[in-house]
């Protein structure tokens, strides 16, 4: 297929700049592949798709504030630095974008916070925006850690145009976040509540968790026409004995798999066995999915409408086949459900 392929118009007004009031009474829209139907529902009544001994499998990463603000040493310039991967946590060696990038230089000092306690110096380009920085603090690693945490602040995607709120700290976290290493939320999971959580579990629904920290190569925009020729960017990625052992159960009982969100689906597309079963992972996965493709773990995925011409906007047109995404895409267009990581979600059975 061909990246023109996954073009549409998206009217502004359709950006979601601010969650539900309540997460789990998002719109749902819920698409059966088998008898080609779409239904409207609200997120909560997901619970009537499951049966007891289904499985759920969340993704568990959780979002660090990876937005920096500091200036440039002798001119005081305002840069911007969005931390992407740390490197070496001994060296304080790390990964960044910076902004505006022209003013950067391999050699500058950057100094954060009002006390300037917190200085970096760039040692390395990436990329046209990209540097590697080597931080410099007068403490322990984890003392460290918390002045990134007391300095950054949540990094809301670029269309949400909005000055950040506090309240967006928690907002742009899953409510199961425990593993920090993401620099975006998991957003497919920021429509589960507490209750209906709890509703699932009463029902007999399993959870299991991945792990996959999510970096901007995600949201990186597709640019080749040839598909094939596209290069994802690596993100992190683990699945655990427990996690394994859950879903190959279910696997092996023909149960309804259900991954919540593109970035379980390409944790668990990255890990198969020959046989058909899922494996043991920690590492790294630059799986790029786009039709066609055979998927072999879940039959069932949850996620929330994407970016035209997105490697995310691929991956669901190769899981609910592209005439079905495509006529899916237009009814949210038309019934105006909300797009991007505070918008409405999708079930796709």
């Amino acid at each position: 297929m061909k990246l023109s392929q996954f073009d549409f118009e998206l009217p502004k007004k359709l950006l979601a700049e601010y969650p539900s009031e309540n997460r789990d009474e998002a719109r749902l829209m819920v698409v059966n592949r088998k008898e080609q139907t779409i239904e409207h529902k609200l997120f909560k009544d997901l619970i009537d798709y499951f049966e007891p001994e289904d499985v759920m499998i969340l993704n568990n990463t959780k979002v660090f504030p990876a937005r920096l603000f500091g200036n440039k040493e002798k001119t005081g310039a305002r840069i911007e630095v969005f931390l992407l991967r740390e490197l070496n946590a001994e060296t304080r060696l790390w990964d960044v974008l910076v902004d505006p990038a022209r003013k950067i230089r391999i050699g500058n000092k950057l100094y954060f916070g009002e006390d300037e306690s917190l200085v970096a110096e760039v040692i390395d380009n990436t990329t046209s925006r990209g540097r590697t920085l080597r931080f410099l603090y007068d403490g322990s690693y984890e003392e460290f850690r918390n002045k990134l945490n007391e300095l950054g602040e949540t990094p809301l995607p670029k269309y949400i145009k909005r000055e950040v709120e506090p309240e967006d700290a928690d907002r742009y976290q899953t409510i199961y976040a425990k593993s920090e290493g993401a620099v975006a939320a998991p957003t497919a999971g920021l429509h589960f509540s507490k209750h209906l959580l709890k509703r699932l579990e009463i029902k007999g629904v399993n959870l299991a968790e991945v792990t996959l920290h999510i970096g901007l190569g995600t949201f990186n925009p597709v640019e080749v026409e040839d598909l094939s020729k596209h290069k994802m960017d690596s993100e992190e990625a683990e699945i655990s004995t427990e996690a394994v052992a859950v879903v190959n159960n279910a696997i092996a009982e023909k149960r309804r798999i259900c991954a919540v969100g593109t970035t379980v689906m390409r944790a668990l597309e990255s890990s198969v066995s020959s046989n058909g079963t899922l494996n043991e992972f920690k590492g790294w996965t630059n799986k790029f999915i786009f039709p066609p493709y055979d998927f072999s773990i879940a039959n069932c995925m949850i996620t929330n409408f994407h970016t035209p011409k997105s490697t995310l906007l691929m991956m669901i047109s190769a899981f609910a086949g592209h005439d079905l995404m495509k006529k899916a895409y237009e009814e949210a267009v038309k019934e105006e459900y909300k797009f991007y990581s505070y918008g409405d979600a999708m079930l796709i059975i």
